[in-house]
């Protein structure tokens, strides 16, 4: 696969826009790994390579276990290997990922509340936001992965 077009120099002002909010969410009282493990499902759901290889290593470097790594895609069904809030996090981030057959039910929103506050739920929705432009553009412009090895 290589690459349509170069968007980073193309687009390199918007993207900065792009980088600086990514800057506020490491800023903000989010976990990190947390906001890795939203980065990753939400790239798993939406089958972008690039994104998958780089927050897979992020995830790696932070000593996150195998079991949650491998288990990401189903874990609905992986028992207390997540906990509460990474569990409200990803129900959160399929939601709104899949927002045009989901709709955010009011549901999968009472979940998120009665787990993060105000403002960690609006930089949680920001996060989630920016991870499915990230995977629109490496997607629609054939970014390939980063190579672990």
């Amino acid at each position: 696969m290589s690459a349509r077009l170069h968007y980073r120099s193309l687009a390199a002002a918007a993207l900065r826009g792009l980088g600086d909010t990514h800057q506020q969410i490491a800023s903000s009282d989010l976990p990190p790994t947390l906001v890795d493990l939203v980065y990753l499902r939400v790239s798993q759901i939406n089958g972008c390579t690039y994104c998958l290889s780089t927050h897979s290593r992020d995830l790696l470097k932070a000593g996150v276990s195998m079991d949650k790594l491998m288990l990401l895609p189903a874990w609905r069904e992986a028992g207390d290997v997540y906990s509460e809030i990474e569990r409200a996090a990803l129900q959160w981030a399929e939601s709104l990922t899949l927002v045009s057959s989901t709709g955010a039910p009011d549901a999968d929103y009472e979940v998120l509340v009665a787990n993060f506050n105000d403002t960690d739920a609006a930089f949680l929705t920001i996060a989630i936001g920016l991870i499915n432009t990230y995977n629109r553009m490496a997607i629609g412009f054939r970014q390939p992965p980063v190579r672990l090895s």
